[in-house]
């Protein structure tokens, strides 16, 4: 009898496994001690949760479930490529040029109360630039760029709000130009487009960036034009170009690092919400300063800058403008006028969706028909 209890034992215990479950267990837990609690993307959705559905109220649900779905693209077509052809191409496609349908519709009349529109630098669109979108509620792709007849590639795929502050910079014939902050290259691509810069110095602090720019411009420019244009490639610390080169550029573009809003709560690669770099992250909107502060000394008098990121907070857009224009007030006496965008903002809201409450400057926030952005723009004169 004794004996069959022990035999019974002994099969209930080969069926239960009961030791390689416990060390199944152990190995679990060994594991589970080397991963992060909760991924970075977790982490910036919990985030932008705490902070956004405080700064946008009520509009935060559908900023959210927009972040969280597919991203909109458009198509910048390649000048130096057929373009003509390749217009034709997008155009079947069903998809239309936003900037020349902006254009089209003409100067704006000014608001009721208005005495006098803006001067007409404020105005001015950067010109020569397509970049083809598909329509509101129209969540088709467009095919991989190839390489065209003239060897190059036909278009560049991008976030179409990308776009907007290099049509905000205005930039006219025979512009110094600087892209203080300039990889991975889609807004470089975009000023060389305009056939408006007689000198474009492109730089990027990081060496493994500015890398990924040089296969853009290489991919999408000629060599001759790229002699023509004098394009200059750096990686210097930006915060130092005022010192570099003060006083030195028609227009300026400053880009600068961001929280990355879509990008934080897709990817875990490269991540800032990742929580070694929680302390870089708390200091971005200083290193964001100090940034547009080096672009407003590097500019001449009379000069512009448009300073953009792709985040919705506030600490990085708005409150980086008034900062930066505070500090050259205060410690260079330098004058800085922020425009007045708003004519800007209804030449292309067919397109996208702009924040209406901005303090200074623009926002397209992304919207389930127009899921653009997040992109935020401010343009600035420098007066003395």
């Amino acid at each position: 009898m004794a004996s069959l209890v022990v035999s019974g034992a002994r099969h209930l215990l080969r069926r239960a496994d009961f030791a390689k479950v416990l060390r199944r267990h152990r190995h679990k837990k060994k594991w589970a001690a080397t991963e992060p609690k909760f991924p970075a993307t977790r982490l910036a959705l919990q985030n932008f949760d705490m902070t956004y559905g405080v700064q946008f109220g009520d509009l935060w649900p559908s900023i959210r479930v927009s972040l969280l779905s597919e991203q909109k693209y458009g198509a910048l077509v390649n000048n130096f490529a057929a373009c003509d052809h390749v217009s034709d191409e997008l155009e079947q496609l069903h998809a239309r040029d936003f900037v020349n349908k902006a254009h089209s519709h003409g100067e704006l009349e000014p608001e009721s109360g208005q005495t006098a529109a803006p001067s007409p630098a404020s105005w001015a669109c950067s010109p020569n630039l397509r970049c083809f979108t598909f329509t509101r509620g129209d969540v088709s792709r467009f095919p991989p760029a190839r390489l065209g007849s003239l060897g190059v590639m036909d278009y560049y795929l991008m976030d179409a709000a990308s776009l907007l502050p290099v049509l905000a910079l205005g930039l006219q014939p025979g512009d110094t130009v600087l892209d203080l902050c300039a990889a991975p290259g889609g807004k470089t691509l975009a000023l060389l487009q305009t056939d408006c810069c007689r000198n474009l110095a492109a730089n990027d602090l990081s060496t493994s960036r500015t890398g990924r720019l040089h296969k853009v411009l290489h991919s999408y420019v000629p060599q001759d034009v790229r002699d023509k244009s004098r394009v200059r490639v750096t990686s210097w610390d930006g915060r130092k170009w005022g010192e570099l080169e003060g006083d030195a550029y028609d227009r300026v573009l400053v880009d600068v690092p961001c929280t990355t809003d879509r990008h934080s709560l897709h990817e875990e690669e490269n991540n800032i919400f990742q929580r070694s770099r929680k302390k870089e992250r708390q200091m971005l909107p200083m290193l964001q300063v100090q940034l547009l502060a080096a672009g407003l000394l590097a500019t001449k008098p009379g000069g512009y800058v448009v300073y953009s990121t792709c985040s919705l907070s506030h600490l990085q857009n708005e409150y980086v403008v008034q900062g930066a224009i505070e500090l050259l007030a205060n410690q260079y006496n330098i004058e800085v006028r922020v425009e007045d965008l708003t004519h800007f903002r209804k030449l292309f809201m067919d397109t996208f969706s702009f924040f209406p409450s901005c303090q200074v400057g623009e926002l397209v926030i992304p919207n389930l028909l127009a899921n653009f952005g997040p992109m935020y723009f401010c343009k600035m004169c420098r007066l003395t």
